[in-house]
């Protein structure tokens, strides 16, 4: 059976050495000192590799089954998310107001990843409760968060999001779930929604669900549609549970993975719903909801690779397999390990690099995030905004690909079920697809992202890696391995937007055409950046003398190979993004 170790040492070298977070001013951040952060991590890992982990595998061999209307999930899951939800792990970072403790969203994302590699689908159920938590938190009235929340932040009620419809996915406007208003201020909602993840389930008393619905009489399309909040069990006045609603599981998808989430097909039928927000400004809404999942889904590419990677890692140490060419390793034995031959390292290679490389890069995202919500920094806003769909995007599409890389290293054994492989690949799998397929995000950064506020963000980004780049020139550690990579990779990506400004108003699909390249490309230069300030943190750390010379030496070295063997796919994006429109329009439909 596969196993997992939190990777807190390293978590603890990206917060503290490279983005000095006890320093920063940024509200909460002093509390972050080592003794703490590795308080903490120490407790998650130990829950994520002790409670969640040995689930794993049992949650994708059970899955969720449907008795009667009620949803049971896997053996053991309840007593753990009973374990999980006592721990306050549910509302690390969520405000003290209502229960919650009150830690930047950093930490809760640093916990997150470890939890998610332990189990994804377990995970889940508190990681969808956590994003309707936040949605009511920033648009519910105040007797709204006080009916909530407290339940909502400690899991003993769980939490939804509906948009998609049979019909609809990402074109919501199509929606026909419609919520009529009754004479008391609520409202009857009446339709179906399709693939809502924790949609029922044994382990909480209630779940509240968000759903998106038209008001009749609206306004057309997308701009017609209003967000809802619609519990399984009405609550009363004094906080007790009072008549089931008219809101009920239809059925459980039977899916690649994630089986030990139950993905339901929810029908309501004139069920009560109370208007969170405004009316007809529901996407406003569900957006702070969706933001946040697209941040958790891109760390569930992280996760699933990570995971992946530390099994296979063990494998290709262990297996025995042929002879190393250059001389025997193992002359007492049949056979060499795996891991020394090159094809072995390239693939263990590709997947830490990126593992590290995204790490960072999530942490990054967490930390804008909270520079945004604690400080107001809106330039912080602009950029984590603009960095949304590639966190989702980019790592969801490179987190799939380092789970096919370690089944790889196992050969046959990688695709029998008996060792584990098989799930990381096929839970890695919906991250690519949930939370607005990443054709879609690809879209939304070339479409909107760049030029938000007049291209500000990206022109900032671009200013950030050129100051770096500066700082840090006559720093000769760094020059011919770190910043001259970077630095091409920037001009690629420099290239790629310029394309888009000259070509994509006159042909838009000249940009449309190469977003998804551009998406990857802007992915590269991120991990770049993040693999570059760790090269200098671990090259300072060094230099003082650190006592675990042997951790910063191998970060050197493992981010050499990402500039040297990774980043340069940039420049295979750009010439990509430059045949512009017609390799891809050329065909008419009917000719495929």
């Amino acid at each position: 059976m596969p196993t997992y170790t939190a990777p807190t040492q390293d978590t603890q070298f990206i917060l503290h050495d490279v983005l000095n977070v006890s320093e920063a001013t940024t509200p909460g951040y002093s509390e972050l000192e080592r003794d703490f952060t590795q308080a903490v991590l120490d407790e998650a890992g130990k829950i994520a590799s002790e409670v969640l982990a040995p689930l794993n595998a049992v949650g994708d061999a059970e899955g969720c089954t449907l008795e009667n209307g009620v949803v049971r999930t896997p053996a053991g899951f309840k007593a753990a998310f009973d374990q999980v939800r006592e721990g306050g792990w549910t509302a690390l970072d969520l405000p003290e107001e209502f229960g919650g403790q009150g830690m930047p969203y950093l930490m809760g994302t640093a916990v997150g990843e470890m939890f998610s590699a332990a189990n994804q689908a377990f995970t889940m159920y508190h990681g969808l409760t956590h994003g309707a938590a936040s949605a009511i938190l920033a648009h519910g009235s105040e007797e709204q968060k006080q009916t909530y929340l407290p339940n909502m932040f400690s899991c003993e009620w769980t939490g939804t999001m509906n948009l998609t419809e049979p019909h609809c996915g990402t074109d919501l406007g199509m929606m026909r779930t419609k919520a009529v208003p009754q004479d008391d201020g609520s409202y009857k909602v009446s339709g179906q929604k399709i693939f809502i993840s924790a949609g029922e389930h044994d382990m909480a008393d209630n779940i509240i669900h968000l759903v998106l619905a038209k008001i009749p009489g609206g306004p057309e399309g997308i701009k017609g549609v209003s967000l809802f909040i619609v519990p399984k069990f009405m609550v009363n006045e004094d906080g007790s549970l009072g008549a089931r609603n008219g809101v009920s599981c239809g059925k459980i998808e039977e899916k690649m993975g994630i089986h030990g989430n139950s993905t339901c097909v929810m029908n309501y039928d004139e069920a009560t719903g109370f208007l969170l927000g405004e009316e007809h400004k529901g996407m406003r809404a569900m957006f702070t909801m969706m933001n946040e999942a697209r941040l958790g889904v891109g760390m569930q590419g992280l996760a699933q690779a990570d995971v992946a990677y530390q099994n296979a890692l063990i494998y290709a140490k262990d297996r025995l397999q042929g002879r190393d060419v250059t001389g025997d390793k193992n002359p007492d034995g049949p056979a060499d390990p795996l891991i020394v031959h090159p094809d072995i390292r390239r693939a263990l290679l590709d997947q830490k690099s990126f593992a590290e490389g995204a790490r960072a890069f999530i942490l990054w995202g967490a930390q804008l995030i909270d520079r945004a919500h604690r400080d107001g920094d809106k330039d912080a806003d602009g950029l984590i905004s603009l960095l949304t769909p590639v966190i989702k995007g980019f790592l969801s599409d490179e987190g799939f690909d380092m789970t096919i890389r370690a089944q790889q290293v196992y050969g046959g054994h990688g695709y029998v079920e008996e060792w584990g492989m098989s799930q990381f690949a096929r839970d890695a799998r919906i991250a690519m697809i949930y939370e607005g397929a990443n054709g879609v995000q690809a879209l939304d950064l070339v479409g909107r992202k760049l030029a938000q506020d007049g291209g500000k963000h990206v022109m900032a980004f671009f200013d950030m890696v050129k100051t770096f780049i500066k700082e840090n020139e006559g720093n000769e550690a760094l020059a011919t391995d770190f910043l001259e990579p970077l630095k091409k990779s920037s001009k690629d990506l420099q290239a790629a937007g310029m394309y888009f400004m000259q070509n994509g108003m006159k042909n838009p699909n000249a940009a449309l055409a190469g977003s998804y390249d551009f998406m990857h490309l802007f992915g590269h230069v991120c991990l770049g950046l993040m693999w570059a300030q760790m090269a200098r943190a671990a090259h300072e750390a060094l230099e003082n003398g650190a006592s675990d010379e042997k951790f910063y030496r191998t970060k050197l070295a493992t981010g050499r190979y990402y500039m040297k063997r990774r980043l340069p796919a940039t420049a295979m994006h750009l010439a990509r993004i430059e045949t512009g429109a017609e390799p891809v329009m050329e065909l008419e439909a009917e000719a495929f």
